[in-house]
């Protein structure tokens, strides 16, 4: 596997009087995750973050079954339902209860 290039740069600014420090258009609008590594030490990084009452979604077994019932629901389009059909199915024909 090739290296890959390593580009650092490097700006002095002053943090503002709300606590903000620019990153520059290029970022505007992403989703960055900042990591206290120590008091005036940190690191910044760009990405998708995924948020805790979501994580469950990407467990193998989880994902295994979202795929299956895709699929499923692929080979199987809605079609409309009889009600009168489901009850009797379901509950027995009503007509015959005491």
């Amino acid at each position: 596997m090739a290296p890959m290039a390593s580009l650092s740069t490097s700006a002095v600014q002053v943090v503002g009087v709300e606590g903000e420090v620019a990153l520059g258009k290029n970022y505007a609008g992403h989703t960055v995750e900042i990591k206290e590594l120590k008091p005036g030490t940190w690191i910044v990084k760009v990405g998708t973050f995924v948020p805790d009452n979501e994580r469950w979604l990407f467990d193998p077994k989880v994902q295994a079954d979202l795929d299956e019932a895709l699929a499923w629901a692929a080979q199987n389009p809605p079609r409309e339902t009889d009600l009168q059909q489901l009850e009797e199915k379901l509950l027995g024909n009503p007509s015959t209860w005491p």
